[in-house]
């Protein structure tokens, strides 16, 4: 019931842009001005036909954002599902995502792509603002953006100079060290140089084993460069490492007496050991007429992972998959630099994305080692062009259109040896190169958006894309591939600034209609997963926020998500028909709840006090097609006390203060006639030491 009134009263007093300012400026009327680096045509916050969240530095900090993960209900309708290992990390956004293969969700991190999932999960630190666009986002940034694109900034030296130490001790043996400089030793040549060490002892215990099984050792170090050869011409590098090993997949047997998780009890360790590298290279000249910015990235993950894929104290199955990637990528655009009547951004993109997986299975009842290898290539290449025509027909009214043409080819060589483990006999199953799968696709997008004093309308029809591709496990020859998924998105907003700039709320409504949605299904054996695609689904909801000017030494900040995300059309087989079913994995409501109080002294001793209080609550959510099996909404209660005295500052964090029981992942293997659970993480607490100079 109380969860209803915050929903309405959220609704009643709304008139899709969340938005953490503490890095612009405490002011609501200036927020318009902030010009969101996700935006290729470099427009404005109330100049974007789009639902956005930005989430400043000072709240990753405040709220102990530490990773994607973290960001679940902060954002309206984006869940992440923090369960497995940094291996598992599915995205999804109003209801569209992918829990295996490529993500339905763009990232980028400092202009490099990032475009597998398993590089989606790692250590936030140094980051400056999180930019979340939500909806298909294909004609700036093409496949594999149905569901939006989340721009990642990290901390440039061209605009902070110094030196910051971080330390931080928690509960769980959670450790965790943040150190960077950073340096302009002229008005040409700026530089910086970050590190981050974390650690932690786990927070699950393997009973069978008596060890903790998610233990996590993982340490990241980023490298800027910046070089101004003129006000016209500039050249930057990005570099970032990060090395992580750490225990996974604290998965327990399901109890249906008890309608929760029996202890984790399995006899095989399981792990993910990841190094993961990437360099973006961006170049910028500024012209009379236009401005050209041309990025080269790349990125190289390397990946073990060992798991105990029955999870059970029985010798059945233990896998080992591990794999190589390279990819390159290129991007080139020209946007017109003067604020006219009509504005224009073209630009080309290519890729290649070039994988060696492998994946080792002993089978220990049947005395068999499978051994599968897979050579693939991604390669593809875009053109894009989007128009701004200001004015249009009435004064403040701007029609925005575009369209993209992306074409793609995707390789795949496979090898499979089979061997006796008793005899010692190996034989090949299979030594195959497949026919390539080619692509040709438009993603076009037409908007209008109108603006008044420091409010704004706006409406949206753009088309999404995902790609289809070869699935790495299949047992029968067609489910060797699965097809594309398009989806049309019609959306319309408001964002506006109320009661003298007091209160600054927005509204956005939407709605998906989306074809052949690329699903998750087991194999026939139940040993490993693929994807196959469903008939017809739909997507449909809203999302809210309201925020106030600081007052009294308060901010407070409430945002929803509603998510309706069914199966119109979803006949597995003769025998099963999903169809009406909620999409697994999707929350119906996202909530966030967020008040700030500050305390200023300016004495001797303290310049101020801040209290930081959040709540975050997700659900329903179903874990199967079938809709058997669901976690109820669920809160989680989050806390910090911050203590300041010039470039001192010490904090004492909380996260699920309440120590919830909640589900964050469940699946069943049908072969094993079992279901399993991971809990989420209980009560953690701890304390952090900044400094700056």
């Amino acid at each position: 019931m109380r969860i209803r009134f915050i929903i309405i009263f959220l609704i009643l007093s709304s008139t899709g842009i969340t938005i953490y300012a503490d890095d612009f400026t405490t002011k609501t009327d200036t927020l318009s001005e902030v010009v969101i680096e996700a935006s290729k045509d470099k427009l404005k916050l109330n100049e974007i036909p789009a639902s956005v969240s930005i989430i400043s530095a000072n709240k990753i900090k405040e709220n102990n954002i530490n990773s994607l993960k973290d960001l679940t209900s902060n954002v309206p309708n984006l869940f992440m599902p923090d369960y497995g290992s940094k291996l598992t990390s599915p995205l999804y956004i109003r209801g569209v995502g992918s829990r295996i293969n490529a993500p339905s969700v763009g990232l980028y991190v400092d202009n490099v792509p990032y475009f597998d999932k398993s590089t989606f999960a790692f250590d936030f630190f140094d980051v400056q603002r999180i930019e979340v666009l939500r909806g298909p986002q294909g004609t700036e940034y093409g496949r594999n953006t149905m569901g939006g694109i989340i721009n990642i900034l990290t901390k440039s030296p061209w605009d902070y100079q110094g030196t910051h130490l971080d330390l931080t001790a928690g509960t769980y043996g959670y450790y965790g060290v943040n150190a960077g400089y950073y340096g302009k030793t002229n008005e040409k040549f700026a530089y910086s140089l970050a590190l981050n060490l974390l650690h932690n002892d786990g927070f699950f215990t393997n009973q069978f084993l008596n060890n903790k099984v998610d233990k996590l050792n993982s340490y990241g170090i980023r490298n800027r460069l910046i070089y101004k050869f003129s006000d016209r011409f500039s050249v930057e590098n990005i570099f970032s490492f990060e090395r992580s090993n750490q225990g996974g997949y604290p998965y327990a047997t399901y109890n249906d007496s008890t309608k929760k998780a029996n202890k984790i009890s399995y006899n095989q360790y399981s792990s993910y050991l990841r190094n993961l590298a990437s360099d973006a290279l961006v170049f910028k000249y500024i012209t009379n007429y236009f401005d050209v910015k041309a990025t080269t990235s790349y990125q190289y993950l390397s990946d073990n992972q060992k798991i105990d894929q029955d999870f059970t104290k029985d010798s059945i199955y233990f896998v080992i998959q591990k794999q190589k990637q390279n990819m390159i990528s290129q991007e080139i655009i020209l946007n017109s630099n003067k604020k006219q009547k009509y504005s224009w951004l073209i630009g080309t993109y290519g890729f290649i994305q070039q994988f060696n997986n492998s994946v080792n299975t002993n089978i220990y009842t049947s005395k068999k080692q499978n051994d599968k290898r897979y050579d693939h290539i991604i390669k593809g290449g875009a053109l894009f062009h989007q128009s701004t025509l200001n004015n249009f027909l009435v004064k403040n009214l701007s029609l925005i259109a575009g369209i993209r043409m992306d074409v793609e080819t995707d390789n795949l060589s496979y090898k499979c040896d089979t061997t006796n483990t008793k005899t010692a006999v190996t034989s090949n199953e299979a030594d195959t190169t497949y026919n390539p799968l080619n692509s040709f696709e438009f993603l076009p997008k037409v908007a209008l958006n109108y603006k008044w004093d420091k409010n704004n309308i706006y409406a949206v029809i753009a088309r999404g894309y995902k790609t289809g591709g070869f699935n790495s496990t299949f047992e029968r020859p067609e489910d060797l591939t699965f097809d594309p998924e398009y989806s049309w998105n019609y959306e319309i907003g408001v964002k506006s600034s109320l009661f003298n700039d007091f209160l600054y709320a927005d509204l956005s409504l939407f709605y998906i209609d989306w074809k052949n949605q690329q699903i998750y299904q087991t194999v026939p054996s139940g040993k490993g997963s693929m994807l196959k695609n469903a008939g017809h689904s739909s997507s449909k909801g809203f999302e809210t926020m309201l925020k106030t000017k600081t007052f009294c030494g308060f901010d407070l900040q409430a945002s929803y998500g509603l998510t309706y995300a069914k199966f119109i059309t979803f006949v597995q087989n003769a025998n099963t028909d999903y169809s009406g079913n909620y999409i697994p994995y999707v929350p119906k409501h996202t909530l966030s709840l967020m008040a700030k109080k500050t305390v200023d002294f300016n004495s001797d001793i303290l310049d101020k006090i801040v209290f930081n209080i959040l709540y975050r609550g997700a659900g329903e959510i179903y874990w199967n097609d079938a809709n058997s099996h669901k976690q109820d909404f669920y809160g989680l209660l989050d806390a910090n006390i911050s203590f300041i005295r010039k470039n001192f500052q010490f904090d004492i964090w909380g996260s699920n203060l309440t120590n919830n029981y909640y589900e964050a992942f469940y699946f069943e293997i049908q072969n094993l006639g079992k279901k399993y659970v991971q809990t989420g993480k209980p009560l953690q607490a701890g304390v952090k030491l900044s400094v700056n100079f």
